[in-house]
């Protein structure tokens, strides 16, 4: 069984940055795709990047591309998503994921998931 736990968030103005961490345990998670998601208020959950454990290949959502920056350290077992220039828009519950074998963007390949951290930009 693969725990995840998130950290990092918090409130900052826009422009600003901020960088989340994800703390991986158990299980074989680096045999899997990390993840990390946001839920916004009254909307549904959403992708935003994603790095495979093993090769560092890297995605992002087109929302947060240029802004945001995935990345993993192997000899601490996290993985971090640095946040700049960040936008009233990126204000949203920030979930890390693993547990697809697939660089997947849909949410339902993804058995793993951390409790998620608040993000909140104001203007």
């Amino acid at each position: 069984q693969v725990q995840l736990v998130e950290s990092g968030g918090g409130l900052v103005q826009a422009g600003g940055s901020l960088r989340l961490s994800c703390a991986a345990s158990g299980g074989t998670f680096r045999t899997y795709i990390m993840a990390w998601f946001r839920r916004a208020p009254g909307k549904e959950r959403e992708f935003v990047s994603l790095i495979d454990w093993r090769a560092g290949s890297t995605a992002y959502a087109d929302s947060v591309k240029g802004r945001f920056t995935i990345s993993r350290d192997n000899a601490k077992n996290m993985v971090y998503l640095q946040m700049n220039s960040l936008k009233p828009e990126d204000t949203a519950v920030y979930y890390c994921a693993a547990g697809s074998l697939i660089a997947s963007r849909s949410s339902v390949d993804y058995k793993y998931w951390g409790q998620g951290t608040q993000v909140t930009v104001s203007s």
